[in-house]
């Protein structure tokens, strides 16, 4: 694995982590509760909120330096450490309770992510693929997204955290997965890139993704909410790596396969771990005590 890249996803982690909290901040100190369009809108002259728009935009400029250097099959799952950076910058700024389940949770996580960069090792693979192939797949994740939509606005504030969450985890895996061909079309043809049609659906899923995560975090629960983004996001896009682009996670030797896998098993155990921790916890309750950001 390339160590460029591997530090530039991690790095995007932590981002992704850090506007996720800054927004479930500005929702909790604006009194916006999930679903609620028009207290969504309020958040967008809030300025901790846009602090946590500028710490997303710069995770995203960098997931697509380190996809431009690495395979999406590499990449991706190093963006589950949003959840383990997650867990201090909700203590600190949301008054996120953290358990010993929450900190074994982040050891596994942790220890899978660390194998997996030792044994990882991308092969085969290609820039892009023609539309038959991603149509396919396409209709499958807009059908994934309806039905998890469909049972999370009929649950309650855990449930509702978790399956918006994953349906904004399954827009963020696709957009992930098609930042690759338009990472490379960019580099190839410059502003010719907006006259694709991978350019256009990567920016509609990632803009979904993002409304839906605010939804998400909006109930309170900023591990979960962190927690399912974090596990569905790298699922869904190694699944299109692998099925559409035609990555393999490791070339030679053969054992290394069985070992990436089991490892990448471990790291998304060890995030469901941190978010049944976190939904047995009551949502924390704004407060004094958090420190002042504006």
């Amino acid at each position: 694995m390339g160590e460029i890249a591997a530090a530039l996803a991690l790095v995007a982690a932590a981002s992704f982590a850090l506007a996720a909290t800054l927004w479930q901040r500005a929702s909790m100190d604006a009194g916006v509760e999930a679903g609620d369009a028009k207290g969504m809108l309020k958040l967008l002259a809030n300025r901790v909120w846009l602090l946590g728009l500028g710490a997303q935009v710069l995770g995203i400029l960098l997931q697509g330096a380190a996809l431009d250097r690495g395979r999406v099959a590499i990449i991706q799952p190093l963006l589950v450490t949003s959840i383990v950076w997650a867990l201090p910058l909700g203590y600190v700024l949301t008054n996120q309770k953290i358990t010993r389940r929450h900190i074994a949770g982040a050891f596994i996580i942790v220890a899978g992510l660390a194998t997996f960069g030792v044994v990882g090792d991308p092969a085969g693979g290609v820039d892009d693929a023609p539309l038959s192939d991603w149509l396919a797949v396409l209709v499958v994740a807009v059908a994934i997204c309806v039905g998890l939509m469909t049972i999370g606005f009929r649950r309650g504030a855990n449930a509702k955290a978790a399956l918006v969450g994953a349906t904004a985890g399954v827009l963020y895996g696709v957009s992930a997965t098609l930042m690759k061909p338009v990472v490379e079309a960019w580099n190839d043809d410059g502003f010719g890139v907006f006259a694709d049609w991978e350019t256009w659906v990567m920016a509609i899923s990632g803009l979904v993704g993002f409304y839906l995560q605010q939804v998400s975090l909006a109930t309170g629960r900023l591990v979960t909410s962190v927690a399912t983004v974090s596990v569905v996001n790298p699922i869904v896009s190694v699944s299109l790596g692998a099925i559409v682009l035609q990555e393999r996670l490791v070339s030679d030797p053969f054992w290394h396969w069985g070992v990436a896998v089991a490892a990448l098993a471990l790291t998304l155990f060890g995030a469901v771990v941190i978010a049944a921790a976190s939904s047995a916890d009551p949502a924390p309750e704004p407060g004094p005590v958090r420190p002042a950001l504006v």
